[in-house]
């Protein structure tokens, strides 16, 4: 069984997919981008300022799915440009206690929007 999961304390999707899939104990949330969702913007600043609201946006959709940042066991993050992994690894290290999760990070040759940073999240919940 799968449940869309849907909140609006984050973006809504920009196309035809969901924020999150709930299934088999599992949320696996699509790729969030620095928007906020009260304005529908971009935030301002450079890539910790992005990674930040990303990092914000993820927690939020799986907030609405029962879980939490402490329950992601998979992340993916996509940098349009990897001399930034740096900034983004410093702040993404604070979001994440205890052991952090398995990670792979690519450069992507365009983000949507022209984002800095995109993470997408797999994560435990309870059913």
């Amino acid at each position: 069984m799968r449940e869309r999961i849907q909140t609006e304390n984050a973006p809504a999707a920009i196309g035809p997919y969901s924020q999150a899939i709930k299934a088999g104990g599992f949320v696996f949330v699509s790729g969030q981008i620095p928007i906020d969702p009260r304005t529908g913007e971009f935030v301002s600043g450079g890539i910790g300022e992005q990674t930040e609201r990303v990092l914000k946006n993820l927690a939020a959709v799986l907030e609405a799915a029962g879980s939490s940042l402490d329950q992601v066991v998979k992340t993916t993050v996509f940098l349009a440009d990897m001399k930034e992994f740096t900034g983004m690894n410093e702040v993404y290290a604070r979001f994440f206690s205890g052991p952090p999760p398995a990670r792979a990070t690519v450069a992507a040759a365009g983000l949507p929007r022209d984002a800095r940073v995109e993470i997408e999240a797999v994560a435990l919940v309870s059913e």
